[in-house]
Formats: C-alpha cells, sequence, structure tokens
C-alpha cells in the first residue's frame, strides 16, 4: 500500500517539468533569433556604409560626392528593406579639396535607428541604433573641385 501511495504523489510531474522546458527552449530559441536578426541589420548597414562610400569616391565634386552618398544610402536601405528611422549619412569631403596628384578618401558614416519590433517581436518596445564607417579612395590623379 505504501508503495502505491507513494507512486501516486509523483503523478504529473512528467507535465510539469516539460512545460517548464519548453517555455525555457522558446525563451532560448527568442533569443537566438533575435541576436541574429540585430547582426543581419548590422550587416546591412555596413554594407550600406560601403555602397555609399564607393558611389562618393567615383564624383567629381564634394557636394555631388554628398548627394550620391546619400541617396545610395536610402536606395540601399530601401533595397535591403530594413527599416530606418532617421538614416543619417555624414560624408567627409574633405579630400575633395586636395589637388589632383595627392591621395585622399571619402569617409562616410552611416547611423540607423532600427525599431525593435521590426527585428524581434511585433510589440518589443524601443530602439536599436546601428553606425557603420567606411572609406574608400578617390582617384589619386583624377581632376578634383
Amino acid at each position: 500500500m505504501n508503495r502505491r501511495a507513494h507512486l501516486g504523489r509523483d503523478r504529473g510531474s512528467m507535465t510539469v517539468e516539460s512545460a517548464i522546458l519548453a517555455v525555457a527552449f522558446v525563451l532560448l530559441l527568442g533569443t537566438v533569433i533575435g541576436v541574429g536578426r540585430v547582426g543581419l541589420a548590422r550587416n546591412t548597414i555596413d554594407q550600406v556604409a560601403h555602397d555609399a562610400a564607393r558611389i562618393a569616391s567615383i564624383a567629381r565634386t564634394g557636394q555631388q560626392a554628398s548627394l550620391d552618398a546619400h541617396t545610395a544610402a536610402a536606395e540601399s536601405i530601401t533595397d535591403q528593406d530594413l527599416a530606418c528611422s532617421p538614416l543619417t549619412v555624414d560624408v567627409d569631403t574633405a579630400g575633395f579639396a586636395s589637388p589632383a596628384g595627392t591621395p585622399a578618401q571619402v569617409d562616410v558614416v552611416v547611423t540607423c535607428a532600427v525599431p525593435l519590433a521590426d527585428l524581434l517581436l511585433p510589440f518589443a518596445p524601443g530602439t536599436v541604433t546601428l553606425t557603420a564607417t567606411a572609406s574608400r579612395a578617390i582617384d589619386t590623379y583624377r581632376e578634383r573641385s
């Protein structure tokens, strides 16, 4: 009789353990997916900065380089389907002031605030700010203004 009473007390414990482990597994899986999506967004911003710097480096003037970099960054963000609010593109065009024959470069810094609702869960509050920097050489012997 004592053995049967003991067996009756453990009844259902496996179900409770499984429910607890299932919740822990779902949370772990959600965390891994969230970290992966944030990493993917970081890579996207890095690629946007490199694209903008490449486009800016082939412009003839500093003003045109800045305009081209902004346009390229906005188009690249749209192509990658990343929600950026706001998207900031800072272009250092000081290299265009140096005379032809002098090595120079153009630097681009892209900053993007991505809503966590786009990266994690639809109801996640807040944003994560991602920043990437890229530099490209301006053709040394090309005329600049």
